[in-house]
C-alpha cells in the first residue's frame, strides 16, 4: 500500500475547500440513477393503457347511467385488473433496487496533504487517488505515480485480458483523448480493476464525464417503445371497441324506434357494449406476464418489464457478448510449451515433469494471495505446494513490478536448500529478451506463441535462474533458462454449447459481439458453435460501412471483433432495421446502450453492472446463459396460450353479447342484467384463463422458426374460429330462452335461469376445449381448471338457494329435469369443436410437462 508520505509534493492533493468547490461545481462523482420508477409512476403508466382506460371509462358511464351498486362493482374489477399489473411491476423494480442497494463505497484520496477515506461520490476532478490491487477504480485519472500497472478494463472493452498502465506526472496528457483498452498508456478509467499493483492517481473526469458515464448517458438518447405485444392488443382492442359502439348504436335506436324508450335503450345499448367490451383483456395479459415472470424468478431470472416476456418468444436474434456471457470471465490454463514438446490441460489429468516444473517456476512468479486472473489460474493449477512446501518463506524475498522497459514480473525466493531462484512472467517476446535468445529461436517461439493466439490464447513466457549470493539489481543482467509457453483462454460456460443448438433448432440466429482480437473472437465462436463461415467483422468496418451495407452484412456475419460500445449500438440498430426482432446479453457497462436499444435486453446479475442492469428488461441472478433459451421457450409458450386465451374470450363474448341482444329483438324480456354479465366477465372468465396459462408448450416448442414479425396475436384464422364456437354456444342457448318462454310457458325466472346455467356451463367446457392443446382433459396440470369448476359450482348454488341474491339476478331454480337439459345444452353448446381432436392429423403434439 502507498502511503501519503511516500507521495510527493507534486501530487499532494486538493485542499478540503477547494474540493467542496468543486464538488458543489461539478456535481458529485455518480452516475444517472437511471429509469428506475416509483409506484406513482407505475399507476399513471398503467392508467394510460388503452385496455384500462376503455374499461375504467365503460365502468364510469354505466355507473352513472345505472345502479350505482353495479357500477362500483366493475369500478372494483377494474380496480383489481390494474392492482395486479401495478404490483407486479413495483416488485420488479422493488428487486432491483435491493439488487443494486450496496454500502456506499469509500476511496482514498489526500486532502491537505493527508491520507484520508471519503465517499466516492465526494471524489472531484483534480483529487489524488490512491488505489492498489484488488480496488476498482472510482474516476477515469492520469497514473501519475506507483508502480506499472496491470488492470483489467473488460467491464468497458470486453477484453478479459489485463493491459499494462505506466506512471507519467507530464500534466499535459490529463487532456490527451485516451480510450479504455489500449495497452502502455498513463490513462485509467472508472469501473476498471487493478490486478497488479498499487497507483497514485490523479482524477481528470468524474461522474457522468468519466468514460463509464459516457457510455450511460447515451441510454438517454435511445427512444423506448411498446413491445409487440402491447400494440398488437391495442390494435384488438380498438377494433373491438368500434364494434362495441356500434351494437350499443344499434340496441339504443332499437329500443328508441320500437318502443319509444330512449333511456331505457341508451341504458341498454351501454349494457350491450359492457358485454362487448372485452375487460378479461388487461387481466388476462396481466395474469400471464404475472405468472411467467413468476416462473422466470424461481429460475433467477429477474424480470423489469414483464411484456417483454413474450416479445422474447418471438426473437430472432440473439446478439451474446463473449466476456461474462458466453465465456466465465476468467482465466485458466490451457496449454503449456516445454522443450519436451506441448501438453493440453485436460481435467484431471496427467502432466509430465516438464510440465510440472514450468508450473512450478510460473507460481513462483505469480503473487502469493493473487488478484490477476492468470496469476489465479497458474496457482489454481499449480497447487498450493508451489508456494507452501516445507522450509519455504512465505513470501517472496524480492520482486521486480512490470516496468515499460521490460513487460515481465520476477519475484526473488529462498528456497528450502537455502538458495535462491528468481523466476520470471511476463509476455513472450520480455521473456526471450530477458533469456537472450538466439534471434532464430525467438522467432520459432513467436510462431508458437501466433499458433496459440489463432487458438484463442493469451500466451505468456516464463523463466527463472538460480542465484548463489550475488543479487542483481537490474534483471537484465541475470542469467535466465527461458522454461516455457503458458496459453491461457477465458472457458466457454459449460452450459453455452447446448443452448447455442437448441436456439439455432429454434431458427433463432446467434450473433457473437466482442472488443477481442478477432483470431481469439473466431476461436471462441468455433467452439461455441456460432456459424463462423462468413467469418467476421472488426469495429473499424462497422463505423465506416454505409448503414445500408451493413444491414446487408449482418444477414450472414456473425462474429463481430474489436467492437466499441456505439458500434454494438449500430449492429442492433441495423439488425432492427432489417426487420430482426433483437435479443441482446451482456454484463458490461459498454454492454447498455445496445441493451436499451434491443427489444429484449438481458443482463448478468452477478458479473453485471449497474448501468447494464438498469438498461436490461431481463437480469439473470446466477449468470446462466441456459436461462436466457429457457426464457425463449416460455416467451413462445406464453404467446401460444395467450392466443388460445383470447381466441376462447372472443368466443365467449359472442353469446353474452347476442344474448343481451336478440331477445329485445324479437320482443323477448331481456335475458341479463348487469350483474350477470359482471359475474360472467369479472369472476368466471379472468379465472378460467388461469387454465389457459398453465398449458404446457408442445415438445416441438423449440423446433420451430420464431412467428413472423408483426404477426398478429389474433388474426384472420383466430376469428373465423372463435365466431364459430360463439355462434354455435349462442343458437344453443338462446334456443333454449326461447323456447322455455314461447312453447313451454315457462316462467320468466326459470327460463332465465336455465339459460343462465347452460350458458355458464358451456363458458367452462369452452374454456376446457381452446385450452387442451394435448387433446387430454383430465391431464395432471388441469387440476386448476377442475378446482375452478368446483368453485363455480358454489357460486351457482349461492345464485339459486339464496333468496336475496336470487332476487338480484331475477332467477328461480329450475326443475331436475329442465336442470339436466340446460346443462346437457351447455356442454353440447360449448363442447362441439372438441370434436377436432378425433382427426389425428389436428391432434395437437403431446406435451413433455410443465415448464417450471
Amino acid at each position: 500500500m502507498i502511503a501519503a508520505e511516500d507521495v510527493t509534493l507534486k501530487v499532494q492533493g486538493l485542499g478540503s475547500e477547494e474540493a467542496r468547490r468543486r464538488l458543489q461545481e461539478l456535481g458529485p462523482n455518480e452516475m444517472d440513477p437511471g429509469r428506475s420508477r416509483s409506484v406513482i409512476a407505475i399507476v399513471f403508466e398503467t392508467l394510460k393503457e388503452p385496455m384500462f382506460l376503455l374499461l375504467i371509462a365503460a365502468a364510469t358511464i354505466y355507473a352513472f347511467m345505472g345502479d350505482l351498486g353495479e357500477g362500483l362493482f366493475l369500478l372494483g374489477g377494474a380496480g383489481a385488473a390494474i392492482g395486479l399489473v401495478i404490483f407486479q411491476e413495483a416488485r420488479s423494480e422493488q428487486a432491483l433496487r435491493a439488487l443494486r442497494q450496496l454500502a456506499q463505497p469509500q476511496s482514498r484520496v489526500l486532502r491537505d496533504g493527508a491520507d484520508c477515506r471519503v465517499p466516492a461520490r465526494e471524489i472531484v476532478p483534480g483529487d489524488i487517488v490512491l488505489a492498489g490491487e484488488g480496488e476498482r477504480l472510482p474516476v477515469d485519472g492520469l497514473l501519475v505515480a506507483g508502480d506499472v500497472l496491470s488492470v483489467d478494463e473488460s467491464v468497458l472493452t470486453g477484453e478479459s485480458a489485463p493491459v499494462a498502465k505506466t506512471p507519467s506526472q507530464d500534466a499535459s496528457l490529463a487532456d490527451e483523448g485516451a480510450r479504455p483498452g489500449s495497452t502502455a498508456t498513463h490513462h485509467v478509467f472508472a469501473g476498471t480493476l487493478i490486478v497488479r499493483g498499487q497507483a497514485v492517481i490523479q482524477a481528470t473526469r468524474t461522474g457522468a464525464q468519466s468514460a463509464l458515464g459516457r457510455i450511460g448517458s447515451s441510454l438517454a438518447d435511445i427512444e423506448h417503445e411498446r413491445t409487440p405485444l402491447q400494440q398488437s392488443t391495442g390494435k384488438l382492442i380498438g377494433y373491438l371497441g368500434l364494434v362495441a359502439l356500434a351494437f350499443c348504436s344499434l340496441t339504443a335506436a332499437t329500443y328508441g324506434l320500437l318502443l319509444g324508450d330512449w333511456p331505457g335503450g341508451a341504458l341498454a345499448g351501454i349494457t350491450v357494449a359492457i358485454a362487448l367490451i372485452p375487460e378479461e383483456f388487461p387481466m388476462v395479459l396481466a395474469i400471464f406476464l404475472a405468472l411467467g415472470a413468476w416462473r422466470l424468478a424461481t429460475h433467477k431470472v429477474l424480470v423489469r418489464r414483464s411484456a417483454v416476456i413474450e416479445t422474447l418468444g418471438g426473437a430472432t436474434v440473439l446478439c451474446a457478448d463473449k466476456t461474462g456471457t458466453l465465456t466465465e470471465n476468467r482465466m485458466q490454463v490451457a496449454r503449456l510449451w516445454t522443450q519436451e514438446g506441448q501438453q493440453v490441460i485436460v481435467p484431471d489429468g496427467d502432466m509430465s515433469a516438464p510440465v510440472r516444473e514450468l508450473l512450478q517456476i510460473a507460481a513462483l512468479a505469480s503473487a502469493v494471495r493473487p488478484v490477476d486472473p492468470m496469476d489465479r489460474a497458474v496457482r489454481a493449477l499449480s497447487g498450493a505446494a508451489a508456494l507452501t512446501g516445507a522450509g519455504m518463506a512465505p513470501e517472496p524475498e524480492r520482486a521486480w513490478p512490470l516496468t515499460p522497459s521490460l513487460l515481465a514480473v520476477i519475484q526473488l525466493w529462498q528456497m528450502p536448500d537455502g538458495a535462491r531462484v528468481a523466476a520470471a512472467k511476463g509476455a513472450p517476446e520480455a521473456i526471450f529478451r530477458l533469456c537472450r535468445l538466439p534471434q532464430d529461436q525467438a522467432a520459432h517461439m513467436m510462431s508458437i506463441v501466433e499458433s496459440y493466439a489463432g487458438l484463442g490464447l493469451r500466451v505468456l513466457g516464463v523463466a527463472s535462474v538460480h542465484l548463489k549470493d550475488r543479487i542483481f539489481e537490474d534483471p537484465l543482467l541475470g542469467d535466465f533458462r527461458f522454461s516455457g509457453l503458458i496459453g491461457f483462454i477465458d472457458p466457454l460456460r459449460a452450459e453455452v454449447p447446448q443452448a447455442l443448438q437448441e436456439a439455432r433448432r429454434a431458427g433463432i440466429k446467434v450473433v457473437m459481439i466482442t472488443g477481442d482480437h478477432p483470431t481469439t473472437a473466431m476461436a471462441i465462436a468455433a467452439a461455441a458453435g456460432i456459424d463462423t463461415a462468413a467469418g467476421f467483422m472488426v469495429g473499424s468496418e462497422i463505423e465506416e460501412l454505409p448503414f445500408e451495407v451493413l444491414c446487408e452484412k449482418l444477414k450472414t456475419v456473425r462474429v463481430f471483433a474489436r467492437i466499441a460500445p456505439e458500434q454494438k449500438l449500430r449492429i442492433v440498430q441495423a439488425l432492427r432495421q432489417d426487420g430482426e426482432i433483437v435479443a441482446m446479453t451482456g454484463d458490461g457497462v459498454n454492454d447498455a446502450p445496445a441493451l436499451e436499444a434491443a427489444h429484449i435486453g438481458v443482463a448478468m446479475g452477478q458479473r453485471g453492472t449497474d448501468v447494464a442492469r438498469e438498461a436490461a428488461d431481463l437480469i439473470l441472478l446466477n449468470d446462466s446463459f441456459a436461462s436466457i433459451v429457457g426464457a425463449v421457450r416460455l416467451g413462445r409458450r406464453i404467446f401460444s396460450n395467450l392466443r388460445r386465451a383470447i381466441t376462447y374470450i372472443i368466443a365467449i363474448h359472442i353469446p353474452i353479447a347476442g344474448l343481451a341482444l336478440l331477445p329485445l329483438l324479437v320482443g323477448l324480456p331481456p335475458l341479463f342484467f348487469p350483474m350477470h354479465i359482471v359475474l360472467l366477465e369479472l369472476v368466471i372468465d379472468p379465472t378460467c384463463a388461469l387454465v389457459f396459462e398453465a398449458e404446457p408448450s408442445d415438445r416441438k416448442a423449440m423446433q420451430r422458426p420464431p412467428r413472423r414479425s408483426g404477426e398478429l396475436l389474433f388474426g384472420r384464422r383466430e376469428l373465423v374460429f372463435a365466431l364459430l364456437q360463439g355462434a354455435g354456444l349462442l343458437a344453443a342457448v338462446f334456443a333454449l330462452y326461447w323456447s322455455l318462454l314461447t312453447v313451454c310457458g315457462a316462467a320468466e325466472p326459470v327460463a332465465r335461469g336455465a339459460a343462465f346455467i347452460a350458458l355458464v356451463v358451456g363458458n367452462l367446457v369452452l374454456a376446457l376445449t381452446d385450452s387442451a392443446a394435448s387433446g387430454r382433459i383430465f391431464a395432471p396440470h388441469r387440476r386448476v381448471f377442475w378446482a375452478i369448476v368446483a368453485g363455480v359450482a358454489v357460486v351457482l348454488v349461492i345464485v339459486f338457494t339464496i333468496d336475496p341474491v336470487s332476487a338480484i339476478f331475477a332467477v328461480d331454480l329450475p326443475g331436475a329435469g329442465l336442470l339436466a337439459i340446460a346443462v346437457g345444452i351447455g356442454l353440447a353448446g360449448g363442447g362441439w369443436t372438441a370434436l377436432r381432436f378425433l382427426w389425428p392429423a389436428n391432434t395437437p403434439e403431446r406435451p413433455e410437462g410443465i415448464p417450471k
